[in-house]
């Protein structure tokens, strides 16, 4: 039998050798991590839930999901075991890098300028424009004499 003819099973088969064996290798991992949950340990679920470990069992966990919720989870529907500084800042938004003592960077420009300085208008104003804005101001107080809110002229 001619070699050559063999050399796609021997490929096909080694390819098959080594996906069987890191899956292997992540199952083993994944055993080793949940056999490493101890009461009191933060915990996700497959699902994304987080949650604190209270007890184990064989097969089964007993899971705080809030305080003075408890609820049984399959050891096999724990995705990950988190440590308490990751558990914290997930669960309750703790942030221990956070330095509050420094300098806040603001979102916008708007807290970077004065709360006393009026609004400055960009367009150059002429002495036209002056007279125009008298007049509008003129026609609105003669509008509103006399007239209270929703009052028509009648003719």
């Amino acid at each position: 039998m001619n070699p050559s003819l063999l050399l796609p099973f021997i490929v096909l088969i080694g390819a098959m050798f080594l996906m069987t064996r890191s899956a292997k290798k992540k199952q083993a991992a994944a055993v080793a991590m949940r056999n490493e949950m101890q009461p009191g340990t933060g915990v996700r679920t497959i699902g994304g839930m987080y949650a604190t470990v209270k007890e184990l069992h064989d097969d089964t966990v007993l899971l705080e999901v809030a305080p003075g919720v408890h609820a049984v989870y399959a050891k096999n529907a724990i995705g990950a075991v988190l440590d308490d500084a990751e558990y914290n800042r997930i669960v309750h938004g703790d942030d221990p890098e956070l330095d509050v003592d420094a300098a806040v960077v603001p979102d916008d420009a708007s807290s970077l300028t004065e709360a006393d300085d009026a609004k400055t208008d960009l367009v150059k104003k002429t002495d036209s424009d002056d007279d125009v804005e008298a007049d509008a101001e003129a026609a609105d107080d003669k509008k509103s004499e006399g007239k209270t809110d929703g009052e028509a002229d009648a003719k």
